[in-house]
C-alpha cells in the first residue's frame, strides 16, 4: 500500500475565488471542481480558501521582524503548504477583482509564497466568460513564478441558455463540468511534472 501511495502522490490544491458573493458563479465553479476531484480525478485534494477576511494590503501592518497579521499568516501558510493553485477569476473592468489581487499581493510579500507552483484558472462571466481576467492573471503569474497550465482553457458564459447555474450558484451544466474535469486532469499532470514525479 505504501508503494502505491509513493507512486501516486496526492497533489494538494488550494482554490481561491475572486468573487465574494454568496451565490457567486465562480465559487460555484470551485465547488464543482471539489466534487469532481473526489468523484473522477484521482490524486487531487482541493481545499477552498476564503479570502474575504484578508485586510487590504498595507505594509504598516507588517511587523519589524517580517511578521504579518494572524489572518494573513494563516493564509500565506496555506499557500505555502499547497502544491498547486486553482483560481476562479471573474472579470471586473477587463482585469482580476480587487479581492483576488489583494490576496495575491499578500502572499507575494517576501518570501513569495507562490513561487514554483502549478496553477490553473477557471472563470464564469458575460460573453467572454471572464477571459480577459485570465490573461491578466497569467501576466501577474509571470512575475510571481507561478506556472499556469496552457490548455485546456475554461471560460464559461454564465448567462447564455441553457442555464449553467442554479439559484444558489451551483454549476448544473454537464458540458461545463466535463470542461472543469479536463482542467483538473491537466493541472494534476503538470503538478506531478513540476515535482519531478513523472
Amino acid at each position: 500500500m505504501e508503494a502505491v501511495l509513493a507512486a501516486n502522490p496526492v497533489i494538494k490544491v488550494v482554490a481561491l475565488s475572486g468573487s465574494l458573493r454568496k451565490a457567486s458563479y465562480n465559487r460555484g465553479l470551485i465547488r464543482a471542481a471539489m466534487e469532481l476531484s473526489k468523484e473522477s480525478v484521482n490524486g487531487l485534494q482541493i481545499d477552498y480558501i476564503d479570502i474575504s477576511p484578508l485586510p487590504m494590503l498595507n505594509t504598516d501592518l507588517e511587523g519589524a521582524d517580517g511578521s504579518f497579521p494572524p489572518v494573513v499568516e494563516a493564509f500565506r501558510e496555506k499557500i505555502l503548504e499547497a502544491d498547486s493553485v486553482l483560481f476562479a477569476s471573474p472579470e471586473y473592468n477587463y482585469s482580476v477583482t480587487a479581492p483576488l489581487k489583494n490576496a495575491i499581493d499578500w502572499a507575494s510579500r517576501p518570501p513569495n509564497c507562490w513561487a514554483d507552483k502549478a496553477a490553473a484558472i477557471v472563470s464564469a462571466g458575460g460573453s467572454f466568460g471572464g477571459g480577459r481576467s485570465q490573461y491578466h492573471l497569467r501576466q501577474i503569474g509571470v512575475y510571481l513564478d507561478l506556472h499556469f497550465i496552457n490548455k485546456p482553457e475554461f471560460f464559461l458564459n454564465a448567462f447564455a441558455p441553457p442555464a449553467k447555474f442554479d439559484s444558489d450558484g451551483n454549476l448544473i451544466d454537464p458540458q461545463a463540468k466535463e470542461g472543469i474535469k479536463e482542467v483538473l486532469k491537466s493541472l494534476h499532470a503538470f503538478s506531478l511534472r513540476l515535482k519531478g514525479k513523472c
